[in-house]
């Protein structure tokens, strides 16, 4: 957990309720957060799922892991310290989107399952929705897919620290939704989203 250092500083509350931002914009504000191996598909049904809301009319932004590292995120490494805090700022800014009304889509490896868990502990505090998916595949399907090059340079040794390789991958043990992506084609894994999203009735305002 990040230290607070910052002193005399006091919350400003504004005038707007969250529940009037969510009936302005006629949904619910929600973290999805897709979490898997490199090359599972998380990035590629979070592109998906970002269009088929908006189609619908829905407020959508992605976060995507390699993206918010070359800003918000540039100062940070791939060491399990850095990793930690990676998927902490992730947190604290998926919140905002979510008190904003908007649905957060987010696809990093989050590869430890207690720096998910903190996130989840973040928007249960804050009483906003989390939803977590596993994206689900296989290391060696992953690995065969490999869309960067990434598993190939760390069979060779070029990238230490690599998820899956030698770095573990702890499952998530309570998502709210499983995707195997192995196994179902990209309409089917954001259909699958989007009922959940309906079924938990976060797509209304």
């Amino acid at each position: 957990m990040a230290e607070q250092k910052a002193t005399n500083i006091t919350w400003h509350e504004g005038e707007i309720s969250r529940d009037q931002r969510q009936a302005a914009l006629g949904q619910k504000g929600v973290t999805i957060w897709t979490t898997g191996l490199s090359g599972s598909g998380k990035s590629t049904v979070a592109v998906a799922l970002e269009r088929a809301l908006l189609e619908r009319g829905k407020h959508a932004y992605r976060l995507d892991g390699d993206n918010i590292r070359h800003g918000l995120n540039k100062n940070l490494g791939f060491s399990a310290e850095d990793r930690t805090e990676n998927i902490r700022r992730i947190g604290e800014v998926s919140k905002l989107f979510a008190d904003a009304g908007i649905i957060a889509i987010n696809s990093f490896i989050s590869p430890y399952r207690a720096d998910r868990d903190l996130v989840r502990q973040q928007h249960d505090e804050a009483k906003l929705p989390f939803l977590e998916v596993y994206v689900e595949c296989p290391l060696e399907e992953a690995e065969k897919r490999d869309p960067k090059g990434l598993y190939k340079k760390a069979r060779a040794g070029e990238i230490k620290g690599f998820t899956g390789i030698d770095d573990p991958y702890e499952e998530p043990e309570n998502a709210e939704l499983v995707l195997r992506s192995d196994q179902l084609s990209l309409e089917e894994e954001v259909q699958k989203i989007l009922d959940l999203l309906e079924s938990r009735g976060l797509l209304n305002g």
